[in-house]
């Protein structure tokens, strides 16, 4: 794998051959990644898989033409026609009054943060099997789990660097170790099946492999027997597992390319109160060892914390330089980039702040009402917000979780779960989006 100084120099030689082809302004981003993931099931070893690769993707621009080209082969000559492919695309494109590279004034120019990404540590297969061994085994030990679908463990490493032709160039580099078990409990028409996983840029940072098994195997046992439901209006309330997909849909209807197209629920929300004046939510490109974070945008901006929900408020929208142009504001460093292609626009790490209450006084007054624990389907519409999909989890009643429940479903129109959306306050970073447990009031709920 190619050190950052390599990487960020295989990024400039390109935008610099692109200049000399005849491109007004230029664009490149280098990625090279390898990873090792092993898989085993019922106590054997099912796969082993080694995977290393690098991908080079440049954009040219012709006055306000522009045309993209990625390559994975780094061979000198395959490069130089690379360059001549895309001017000659360039060329002949369409004009695009929105189309360029970002605002020079506002590139990244101090030296980048250090966000402690890359780990030293890097298991041997050996070890990889070994954990991967003891979370399928801890998961299958859990009394109930009758099959599996097995147990895993991975690592990698990765190296991303970007260069344009006015002045910005940068590179950085990543680790990733995760662990999972995926079983069965119960048999015939009454199985059920769960899993967990863990994943973290260090190796220090990740679960014990028997707790993630464990984890596994007492959610799929949970699920057994579940009983029919009837159709109603009734609090719904999200495991933390799965409540980070509200915030999802939410960030779906703030970026400027759905926006600049007229085609998000939220379109005429800015500085509105969306949520109750207890919501916040963070968006966090630098947390260090964040499963997200990173130090620049895909556009060479730097980055920086936000709130992109303060107290209740919609803030603004997430725009890459084209969308910015667009819509007459500036971008706001949530570019994202591929390596074919404009930039889209992305978040990294995405948290909603803790309430003041727990679990259990979330759920307290509920006389009837679902714990969701797994969401099945994309019934959400972008454009209007209404939202209904399938759903599993847990009967509460009385203020307490009973018996589990499964094929349901459960709609609302997104504005209205978010008025009435309560967190609770056990919020935990486990993923790149986090949430605490969320309780929503008032959502149609229809039994299987």
């Amino acid at each position: 794998m190619l050190s950052l100084e390599e990487a960020q120099s295989r990024a400039q030689d390109l935008v610099s051959a692109a200049r000399k082809a005849g491109a007004d302004a230029a664009d490149a981003i280098y990625a090279c990644n390898a990873s090792t993931n092993i898989s085993v099931r019922l106590g054997a070893l099912e796969d082993i898989e080694r995977s290393e690769g690098e991908e080079i993707g440049l954009r040219v621009f012709i006055g306000n033409r522009s045309a993209s080209i990625s390559a994975s082969d780094m061979n000198p000559a395959t490069l130089g026609t690379l360059v001549d492919r895309a001017v000659a695309m360039a060329r002949e494109a369409p004009e695009d009054p929105y189309a360029g590279l970002a605002p020079q004034d506002r590139l990244m120019k101090k030296r980048l943060p250090a966000l402690d990404l890359t780990d030293s540590e890097e298991p041997e297969p050996a070890a990889l099997r070994e954990r991967a061994m003891i979370a399928e085994d801890a998961a299958r030990a859990v009394p109930g789990i009758t099959n599996s679908e097995g147990g895993g463990a991975s690592s990698g490493r990765s190296q991303i660097a970007l260069a344009t032709s006015h002045g910005f160039a940068g590179a950085y580099g990543a680790t990733s170790h995760s662990t999972w078990a995926s079983v069965l409990a119960g048999s015939g028409s009454d199985m059920q099946r769960d899993y967990a996983s863990h994943s973290a840029r260090h190796l220090e940072d990740l679960d014990q492999a028997e707790a993630v098994g464990v984890r596994a195997g007492q959610r799929a046992v949970a699920r057994l027997n579940p009983v029919k439901v009837d159709s109603g209006v009734m609090p719904v309330i999200f495991d933390p597992r799965i409540g980070s997909s509200l915030v999802g849909h939410l960030i779906g209807g703030m970026v400027g390319p759905a926006i600049a197209r007229r085609s998000s629920f939220l379109l005429e929300s800015l500085g509105e109160a969306l949520f109750d004046a207890n919501v916040t939510i963070i968006d966090d490109p630098l947390l260090a060892r964040g499963l997200r974070s990173r130090p620049f945008d895909g556009e060479g901006l730097p980055v920086e914390r936000r709130a992109l929900i303060d107290k209740g408020v919609l803030t603004g929208w997430l725009m890459d330089s084209a969308s910015a142009r667009q819509l007459g504001q500036e971008p706001t460093g949530h570019a994202s980039r591929g390596g074919s292609g404009a930039p889209g626009v992305s978040i990294t790490n995405v948290h909603m702040e803790p309430g003041s209450i727990s679990p259990g006084d979330l759920m307290a007054d509920v006389k009837r009402g679902i714990y969701v624990t797994e969401l099945i389907g994309m019934g959400v519409n972008g454009v209007t917000g209404d939202y209904s999909r399938g759903a599993a989890g847990f009967l509460i009643e009385n203020g307490a979780v009973t018996n589990a429940v499964s094929e349901i479903t459960i709609a609302s129109n997104l504005k209205a779960m978010f008025r009435s959306l309560i967190p609770a306050n056990d919020l935990h970073f486990r993923y790149a989006m986090n949430v605490p447990t969320l309780r929503v009031h008032g959502m149609t709920v229809a039994g299987g």
